[in-house]
This record gives C-alpha cells, structure tokens and sequence, in this order.
C-alpha cells in the first residue's frame, strides 16, 4: 500500500513589524468594509518584492507603498489614491501595480510618482486586478480577480505582450489571485482563493491554453493567495485562513507546511536576501513580515520590459 509522507511542519520567524506610527485606525475605510466585514483595520499587507537589498510592499486599503531594510526599518515611499495589491519589478526600476481600484499602475520609485499604465480594455473597467508575474519574453500575465467566487466564476487572467497585445486566457476563473509560472515557462498556476484551489494552465506554443486543471486542493476559510516558484520547481502557496505556506512538489503533495506565529492571514510571499533563499510572508492582520530560510533558492523572477 502505497502511503504518501506527511509534511514536515515548522514554524516561521518575525522579521518586523509595521511601526505604529504608520497604523492606522480609519472606521470608514471603503475596502476594508467591502472586504473585511467592515472591521477597522491599520493595514493590509501584500505585494512583496525583493529588490535594490530591501524588500517592497503593499498596503491595499490605505493606498501605501513602504521599503522595509534588512534590518527591519520601514520607509513610505509613496501614499496614493488607490488600493494596491500585487507588485513586480520593470527592468528600469520602476514598478508595477496591480491596483484593485485603478488597474495597472506604474511607480517610480525615484520620485514617488503613481501614474496609470493600463486602467481599461476595450474602454471598460477591470473588475479588481490582484497580482502579477512576468515571463522571460517580456509577457505580463495578471488576474483580474474582484468579487468573483463559486456563486459568480467570471474572474480573468490576462496576457499583456511587451507590444500592447492583450489576450484573455480565462474567463471563467472563481477568484483569480496570485500567478506564477513553472521554472521553463511552459505552466502557468493561478491560485483562485474563494475556491480553495490551484489550477494547472498549460501554456501551448501558439499562445493559447488548453487542458486548465485543479492542480491542488486546500480547505479551511481562505483559501489559496500568493504563490513563489522555487528554482527546483517545488510551488509555495500562501493560505490566508490556515496562516500556511504549503510546498508542493511536481505532484502537489505538500512536503512542507510553514506556519505562521503571528496572525492567519498569510497573504504572499517572495524570495529574497542576498543568495534568494531567503523566503519573506507577509502577514496582513497584524502587519507582520515573517521570513523562514529556504534549502532551495527562487527561480528566477524575471523584470518588465514594458514601454
């Protein structure tokens, strides 16, 4: 009889803390009402990237972008008028947003300028865009996510090529959110939270998908967010409601579950630290960043090449 081994389960480890100086305490704040059940929140942190030696996030309802160092110290880099959500970096130094409430938003990190880079197609509105990844061509897949779920599954998944062209892949998709791909570029995995799944999305040469499946199954009252990619293909998916990371491997068999100490909302998750084996989480409930160190590295996470 064929038994499959539990995962080994450790615990991960604060690396910081929103300062109480930027918390804040707003009761009429529009996301938090629509999405938090209308609780009074001083954060919600997402979009962790890694980059220039400092890691990068989001805070969705109060349209923030803060640049945290390694040792521990928070700087805002700019407050808006949005509500931004996943992050990735362009060759340049800029940034990409995906913004729940304006589309995709470009930051200069320099200035501190967020300026629109594609709020429409076909001259309607994105129903909330999540998160993003790039591939080594220059394509940027996102999801398009807002309030879709079991009861409403037309959630997208976008392809923008470097050219403007712009192809739907999924349209039938219950709460698309974070994306990612396979180590050679030819799967895609979005994670579709309100349906406690992974899908599989082969990616064919033509540019087209076919053969979509249910990669991986999760439980609980959230499911799957944010996903990394280790550079031995092993897929990490950030579970808000059970404060998990589940590491997959090619047969989406959890091999490990890291836990969380701090909270259940374990939103997202990238690579980072000097050689990339260092895995960073952000934490949204109580503003907490944890890291947990990796015995593999990321793959690579490849910068936009947008115009």
């Amino acid at each position: 009889m064929f038994l499959i081994e539990p995962p080994a389960v450790r615990e991960a480890s604060v690396f910081s803390e929103l300062p109480a100086s930027w918390r804040r305490n707003d009761p009429t704040n529009a996301w938090a009402h629509a999405n938090r059940g209308g609780a009074t929140i001083h954060s919600f942190l997402e979009g962790p990237v890694w980059a220039d030696g400092h890691l990068w996030v989001t805070d969705i309802p109060y349209g923030r972008i803060f640049r945290i160092s390694m040792q521990g110290e928070w700087d805002l880099v700019v407050e808006y008028d949005g509500e931004p959500n996943g992050m990735k970096r362009l060759a340049n130094g800029d940034f990409l947003i995906t913004d729940y409430r304006n589309g995709l938003m470009r930051l200069d990190a320099r200035s501190g300028s967020v300026t629109p880079f594609l709020e429409r197609r076909n001259s309607e509105r994105f129903r909330g865009v999540n998160d993003l990844t790039f591939d080594s061509h220059g394509n940027l897949y996102f999801t398009d996510q807002g309030q879709t779920g079991l009861h409403d599954p037309t959630g997208r998944v976008y392809r923008l090529a470097p050219d403007g062209k712009l192809d739907v892949l999924l349209d039938n998709a219950p709460s698309p959110n974070g994306v990612v791909l396979s180590p050679d570029e030819k799967v895609l995995f979005v994670a579709m939270t309100r349906a406690n799944s992974v899908w599989r999305v082969p990616l064919q040469p033509d540019g087209s998908v076919s053969k979509v499946g249910q990669f991986f199954t999760s439980y609980g009252p959230s499911g799957p967010d944010g996903l990394a990619m280790r550079a031995d293909g092993h897929l990490l998916v950030a579970n808000p409601g059970l404060g998990y990371v589940w590491v997959l491997n090619h047969r989406a068999e959890p091999v490990e579950v890291i836990r969380s100490p701090a909270g259940a909302s374990l939103t997202n998750l990238c690579f980072g630290g000097a050689d990339r084996t260092t895995l960073f989480m952000t934490e949204s409930t109580t503003g907490t960043i944890l890291c947990a160190d990796m015995s593999s590295g990321g793959a690579p996470v490849h910068e936009g090449r947008l115009a």
